[in-house]
């Protein structure tokens, strides 16, 4: 088990959420890590860490096969202008590499806002870590956080 794991296992505990952290084969895609756990594309929801005009961070969670709707995200927000930074600047805002980013033990309690399609759903998730799945009930996780629930996605083939 990684620092990073270790971390957000201590981080869900202190929140007293329950979750499971498995270890997996690496995974080239989205697609090949929900082959390799056995889910629909749809059950990973993705933890998109989200830059504002005033450097200040959000977190979006956006399942799989959809992205950020950035008109009903910056409308949501209250903001004109938003966009995901770098990597590096990613990772220096949360403690965590592109691809294994979660709210839960994040370096700074950013502001969470969860698309409508997670609630009522067991999900995974990054786990802090390459080589894991994080598995969690969405409604505890978007309880724990305060996380604001709304449209924020489209499906990747819509644009908008």
């Amino acid at each position: 088990m990684s620092e990073q794991n270790q971390r957000v296992r201590a981080a869900a505990a202190a929140r007293g959420l329950e979750i499971e952290i498995i270890e997996r084969p690496p995974a080239g895609s989205l697609e090949e890590a929900a082959a390799l756990l056995g889910l629909q594309v749809s059950d990973i929801v993705k933890t998109l860490v989200v830059k504002r005009s005033d450097d200040t961070f959000l977190f979006a969670l956006i399942p799989g096969g959809r992205s950020i709707s950035w008109p009903k995200l910056r409308a949501i927000v209250g903001v004109n202008r938003l966009r995901l930074p770098d990597p590096a600047i990613a990772l220096e805002a949360t403690g965590y590499e592109r691809g294994t980013i979660v709210p839960i033990g994040s370096t700074t309690d950013w502001p969470v806002y969860a698309d409508e399609t997670i609630v009522g759903r067991r999900i995974a998730m990054g786990s802090g870590a390459h080589g894991f799945s994080l598995f969690i009930d969405a409604d505890d996780l978007i309880r724990s956080y305060g996380a604001t629930v709304a449209d924020i996605s489209v499906p990747e083939t819509a644009r908008d």
